[in-house]
């Protein structure tokens, strides 16, 4: 987003302003709601918490435990696969901002690219963690797969983004176009 935003202002490049605000904008929505997640990620915690301190003094209260623990724990993988998915689409303004934002920021996009990647595999962690504790085989391995899923195509992105970073930095003599 800083990228875009500084691209926007260049000198010489009024009429892409559109194009960098496009882009900033995306990488905005995605800050925004990663904002919002991590609170999600709390609540979710304390639903986990909160679940397991329920009673468990007659059938009807386990019955009740259980079904609120379940409920807690797809929430607490629910949100950070959302983690997953919001981090692995702000790469793609990373992605873009690496290949035609301003030249001396190169290096800025390839940072948002590791801090993406970084994003992805430690919400992944968290769906791994909770998963063992979801009862629906079906529904557990459906988590896991779309973790790993988006884990590997945080990895190819991140490549593909550091690559442009590299080569920009390797015709870089510290111009900024």
């Amino acid at each position: 987003t800083m990228v875009a935003n500084l691209s926007s202002h260049k000198q010489g490049w009024d009429d892409r302003w559109e194009e960098f605000s496009k882009h900033a904008e995306q990488g905005k929505a995605c800050h925004d709601r990663l904002l919002s997640l991590v609170d999600e990620d709390t609540a979710a915690f304390d639903g986990i918490m909160a679940s397991w301190r329920l009673p468990t003094g007659n059938e009807d209260e386990k019955a009740a435990k259980e079904a609120a623990v379940q409920a807690a724990v797809q929430n607490a993988i629910e949100v950070p696969i959302q983690v997953m998915e919001v981090s692995l689409e702000s790469m793609a303004t990373a992605l873009a901002m690496a290949e035609s934002g301003l030249e001396a920021s190169a290096s800025d996009a390839g940072v948002a690219a590791l801090c993406a990647r970084t994003a992805v595999l430690g919400a992944g962690l968290n769906v791994h963690i909770n998963a063992p504790d979801l009862e629906d085989e079906s529904l557990r391995n459906a988590f896991l797969t779309k973790a790993s899923e988006l884990a590997a195509r945080s990895e190819e992105l991140e490549k593909e983004i550091l690559a442009v970073v590299d080569e920009r930095l390797a015709g870089d003599s510290h111009t900024q176009d």
